[in-house]
C-alpha cells in the first residue's frame, strides 16, 4: 500500500467525527424541543383540567346535601335530587360489569391461546379492532332493535338490562383488544416451561398465564367501565327516561343514570338547574373513582400475587 501524500493521511476522520458530533448536537436540540412541547402539552390539559373542576366544584358543592342524594327529580330545582338516577347508574353498571368481563375477558383469551392463524380469525380480529372506532350512537340503534324490540320478552323493552347489554357491548371491543395485549406481555418461556412439564395448554393458561395477565386485564377493564359510566347516546337511543320519580324494582324495570340526569338539569334554562347538574356531576366523577379505586385495588392485590 502507498500514500501519495502521508500528510494527508487520516484527514477525512476528524471531518467525519466532527460531522458526527454536529447530528449528535442536533439530536439532542431536537429531543430538548420535543420534551419542551410535551411538558408545555401537558400543563395546558392539566390547566384545563384544573379550571373546569374547580368551576364544577363551585356551583355544584353548595348543592349537595342528603336531601339532594335522597330526592327524586323534580321540575322545582330546590326540591330536585338525583336519588333515582343515582339508583339506576349502579343497576346499569352492575349488569355492564357482569356480562362484559367475563365474555371480553373469554374471547381475548381464546382468540390469543387457542385460535389458530387462519382467515377467520384474522377477520374476527380485524373486526374487534374496528369495533373498538365504532361511534357509541351504532351500539345505541343496535341495542334498540335487538335488546329492545327482538328481546322484550327476555329485556322487559326500555330496561335497565336492555341497557346494560347495550353498554356492555360498546366496551366489549377494549377488553378485548386489551385482554389480549396482557396476555402477549407474558413471555413464551413460561408457556414452553409449562408444557415441558406435562401440562395441557388450558392448564397453562389457567395456573401461569391469566395469574400475570389479570392486572393487565383489570387495567382495560377500568377503562371500559370509565367509559359505559359516562356515555349516554346509547341509553337515550334505546330510551331511557329523562324524568322518573321511583326506583327500579328489577332488571326489567325503566331507568335513567347520572349523565342523562345531569343532560336534563343542564338544557334547563334555569341557573339553579345548571348548579343542580354540577352536582350531579361531582355525584358521576365519585362513583366513577370508587369504580375504579376498587379496580385498582383488585389490580394490585393480583400483582403482588404473581409476584
Amino acid at each position: 500500500m502507498t500514500i501519495d501524500n502521508p500528510q494527508n493521511f487520516g484527514s477525512d476522520r476528524p471531518s467525519e467525527a466532527s460531522n458526527f458530533n454536529i447530528n449528535l448536537a442536533g439530536r439532542y436540540k431536537l429531543d430538548r424541543i420535543f420534551e419542551s412541547l410535551t411538558w408545555i402539552a401537558v400543563a395546558i390539559a392539566l390547566l384545563v383540567l384544573a379550571t373546569l373542576i374547580i368551576d364544577v366544584l363551585a356551583d355544584g358543592l353548595p348543592r349537595l346535601s342528603w336531601d339532594f342524594l335522597n330526592n327524586f327529580p323534580s321540575r322545582k330545582p330546590e326540591q330536585a335530587g338525583l336519588k333515582s338516577a343515582l339508583f339506576g347508574t349502579i343497576w346499569v353498571m352492575s349488569v355492564v360489569a357482569a356480562v362484559s368481563f367475563p365474555l371480553g375477558v373469554g374471547a381475548g383469551i381464546f382468540l390469543e391461546e387457542f385460535a389458530g392463524d387462519n382467515w377467520l380469525t384474522r377477520i374476527i380480529e380485524i373486526n374487534i379492532n374496528n369495533l373498538a372506532g365504532v361511534p357509541s350512537i351504532i351500539y345505541g340503534l343496535l341495542g334498540l332493535q335487538v335488546f329492545v324490540r327482538y328481546m322484550e320478552p327476555l329485556t322487559g323493552g326500555r330496561s335497565i338490562l336492555s341497557g346494560g347489554f347495550t353498554l356492555a357491548l360498546l366496551i366489549l371491543p377494549i377488553i378485548i383488544v386489551s385482554t389480549r395485549e396482557a396476555l402477549r406481555a407474558v413471555p413464551d418461556s413460561l408457556r414452553l416451561a409449562g408444557f415441558a412439564l406435562g401440562a395441557n395448554r388450558w392448564q397453562v393458561v389457567r395456573e401461569h398465564v391469566f395469574p400475570l395477565a389479570i392486572p393487565g386485564i383489570l387495567t382495560g377493564t377500568i377503562l371500559a367501565l370509565s367509559r359505559a359510566i359516562g356515555d349516554t347516546a346509547p341509553l337515550i337511543t334505546i330510551g331511557a327516561l329523562t324524568f322518573i320519580s321511583f326506583l327500579p324494582e328489577g332488571l326489567q324495570s325503566p331507568f335513567t343514570v347520572l349523565p342523562i340526569q345531569v343532560f336534563n338539569w343542564v338544557s334547563r334554562p334555569q341557573r339553579e338547574f345548571h348548579d343542580n347538574a354540577a352536582a350531579g356531576i361531582i355525584v358521576l366523577m365519585v362513583v366513577l373513582l370508587l369504580m375504579n379505586a376498587t379496580a385498582v385495588f383488585l389490580r394490585n392485590r393480583f400483582q403482588k400475587k404473581a409476584s
